[in-house]
């Protein structure tokens, strides 16, 4: 199964394994991490020179709390990983409130609200940083890819069309450069 091959890469990452733990213990309500720090892990050990914690921009934290739709929620999950560890630069965001501002920030038209964290992780602007993991409260690595994990394991950069036009997605490889940053990912357009 292709989760293996990512549970395996997790897996020799003390450094994602420990960000894992944080996110499980901090009790934030079904709790993932997600989208580039996945996929710079992945295509730095598949297809560049390995994976450097020190070149990660943020560690995505979705997390699931229909309860508390306000930003504050954001600012309070994000604080208190801040608290268990400060070293990542992390970026919680409740998935449940997307659709609260998603247009006004990004624009487009309304966004429905998600209802579960793989209704948000299909959502992703590529294929292969639509995919999220977790640490279990048995230390087993859950792994939702909505989209499979074909695009992440197998180096290709690919536009998801759900919420993502071609422009966005043109900004997006401009600003990443993958191709530059891991000798081998495929760029399809």
């Amino acid at each position: 199964m292709r989760e293996d091959e990512l549970r395996d890469l997790v897996r020799r990452s003390p450094w994602l394994i420990r960000a894992l733990g944080v996110v499980r213990d901090c009790g934030l309500p079904d709790a993932w991490i997600g989208a580039g720090v996945i996929r710079d892990l992945v295509w730095g050990e598949r297809y560049g020179h390995g994976f450097d914690p020190s070149s990660v921009r943020d560690v995505d934290v979705v997390f699931l709390d229909p309860a508390d739709l306000s930003r504050d929620n954001d600012d309070r999950a994000t604080r208190r990983l801040l608290a268990s560890w400060s070293d990542p630069r992390w970026e919680a965001k409740n998935q449940a409130a997307v659709h609260t501002w998603y247009a006004a920030k990004f624009g487009g038209g309304p966004v429905t609200p998600l209802r579960t964290i793989a209704d948000a992780v299909a959502t992703w602007p590529e294929y292969a940083t639509a995919v999220a993991v977790r640490l279990d409260t048995d230390d087993q690595i859950a792994v939702c890819a909505p989209h499979g994990l074909d695009d992440l394991l197998d180096g290709v950069w690919r536009r998801n069309p759900t919420r993502v036009d071609p422009e966005v997605s043109r900004q997006r490889l401009a600003r990443h450069r993958p191709a530059e940053r891991w000798p081998g990912v495929r760029v399809v357009t």
